[in-house]
């Protein structure tokens, strides 16, 4: 492709894929991998051990504005990245991926005082380019001059169906309606706060996943690099 070091922005609503897609273009083009959403399941991960009320914006921004995060990949191989999530040293990879962890996620993301402190840390870690970073609003405030910029997105009942069946493989099964019924709220609180809105950046690639497998969305995205910067 390029011998210059290539930042990837990767954004989209919660079930988008974003994640799995991610690792797998990160080690397709020998890049880092940054997950912003592990982040806020961080702070909202402290919040709850903590008791914090999800309106004292207070606390959920002194949380954000203390805690440290580290990400260490293991185990490449041609489909999968193992990553895993530290905070404040605690590896709590696990931990962050509860239904009650990502819930909590979505609010404190609305929180201003939480988004700078941690969009602070992030912009740190995309300076040095050579990464793929995955969340919400990276093309749009975190990364906007990164070269390839792709929103990845799918429909609310195809998200809420991949989510179900996770949720099932992982052993905490959740009713389809129940999971279709978070996806939406979380998709209206994501695209409306004030905040850093969850929205597409003007110059960013649509990939719509619905009916298209990992290994397609994977294959797309290195085109679309590929395309951006030759």
């Amino acid at each position: 492709m390029t011998d210059k070091p290539l930042s990837i922005a990767i954004d989209g609503p919660a079930g988008a894929g974003k994640s799995t897609v991610s690792k797998l273009v990160a080690l397709r083009l020998g890049l880092q991998y940054v997950d912003t959403g592990a982040m806020y399941r961080g702070v909202a991960l402290k919040a709850l051990r903590r008791g914090a009320a999800r309106d004292d914006e207070a606390q959920l921004t002194a949380i954000a504005e203390n805690i440290q995060f580290a990400f260490k990949v293991e185990n490449p191989s041609e489909n999968e990245l193992s990553v895993r999530v530290f905070v404040d040293g605690e590896e709590v990879t696990k931990e962050i991926r509860t239904p009650e962890a990502g819930n909590m996620a979505s609010v404190v993301s609305a929180v201003s005082g939480v988004r700078r402190a941690l969009v602070a840390q992030q912009k740190k870690m995309g300076a040095a380019r050579g990464v793929v970073m995955e969340g919400r609003d990276i093309g749009t405030v975190v990364m906007p001059g990164a070269p390839v910029k792709i929103f990845l997105t799918a429909s609310a009942r195809e998200r809420a169906r991949r989510r179900t069946l996770e949720l099932e493989d992982k052993g905490t099964p959740q009713a389809y309606e129940q999971v279709l019924a978070e996806i939406q709220e979380r998709d209206h609180r994501d695209s409306t706060r004030a905040d850093s809105p969850l929205k597409p950046a003007a110059d960013s690639v649509t990939v719509n996943t619905d009916g298209m497998s990992i290994a397609q969305v994977v294959d797309e995205i290195f085109r679309i690099a590929e395309k951006t910067i030759t």
